[in-house]
């Protein structure tokens, strides 16, 4: 079982991966100055002083009311809405299809627009398309192996704990760092194991892996997403809703 798992995390093709703003309310309104006339007893410097004060106090009012009504168009026809950021994971989403495989028996769901290819050792792989230097990709290895449940092998942790020291051991990884495992169950009760990690290479740089395991009919199925997720351009949660979808579809085919 180890073997197997870190066979799959040394292909060279994947790795065993897988506000709106708004303005706050105003504190404090523009505060109107109250004209006032100098008092007879003072001096005429003063009182020029005052009148020039209540003068530019007035225009002062006059600009910030002018500024206002500027704005009111704009309140009146508001621009278009940009476009969201997230609309490109809506469309992933709206496009996610059922991928069976009964001869291996798993079922997963994939994006419609993602081309499934040929690689040696995997069973089924998908591959982004339409996106230039796009390395983000969901596979699937299918091994026969001598247990009966993936909960004879180890815990979640357990696993996702061999799975980052086969990552680590790697001469393209920098780093990798397990984010969390959690155990679910599938079809028929079969448990089944999800981890997430990161991972920062010299091959396709930072990643974001989503990664799930069972074994059935005593056949290990290992998922794996691998899905860009560098400081310039990190994953955003609306794209990783729709992978984690993908993730939980994963299960034994009916």
């Amino acid at each position: 079982m180890e073997e197997v798992l870190a066979g799959f995390v040394c292909s060279s093709t994947m790795s065993w991966s897988v506000a709106a703003t708004t303005m706050p309310p105003a504190t404090a309104s523009a505060h109107h100055p109250i004209l006032t006339l100098p008092h007879p007893h003072q001096t005429s410097a003063a009182a020029a002083a005052a009148a020039i004060n209540s003068t530019q106090s007035s225009s002062s009012t006059r600009r910030r009311r002018n500024l206002l009504l500027s704005f009111i168009p704009f309140l009146l026809h508001p621009l278009s809405p940009l476009p969201s950021l997230s609309e490109a994971s809506e469309t992933l989403s709206a496009t996610l299809q059922p991928f069976i495989d009964p001869a291996e028996g798993f079922t997963l769901l994939v994006p419609s627009s993602w081309a499934k290819v040929d690689k040696a050792g995997a069973t089924a792989l998908f591959e982004e398309q339409g996106k230039k230097g796009s390395s983000n990709n969901i596979g699937v290895v299918v091994s026969p192996v001598r247990l009966d449940s993936l909960r004879d092998f180890g815990t979640p942790q357990f696993v996702a704990d061999k799975l980052i020291q086969a990552e680590r051991r790697k001469e393209s990884t920098k780093q990798a760092e397990v984010v969390a495992a959690a155990e679910r169950l599938g079809h028929g009760g079969v448990p089944v194991y999800e981890i997430e990690y990161t991972v920062d290479s010299t091959r396709g740089g930072m990643k974001r892996i989503f990664s799930a395991a069972f074994v059935a009919s005593k056949k290990l199925h290992l998922l794996n997403i691998s899905y860009s997720d560098r400081p310039d351009n990190p994953l955003d949660d609306q794209t990783r809703l729709v992978l984690e979808k993908i993730l939980h579809s994963f299960d034994t085919a009916l």
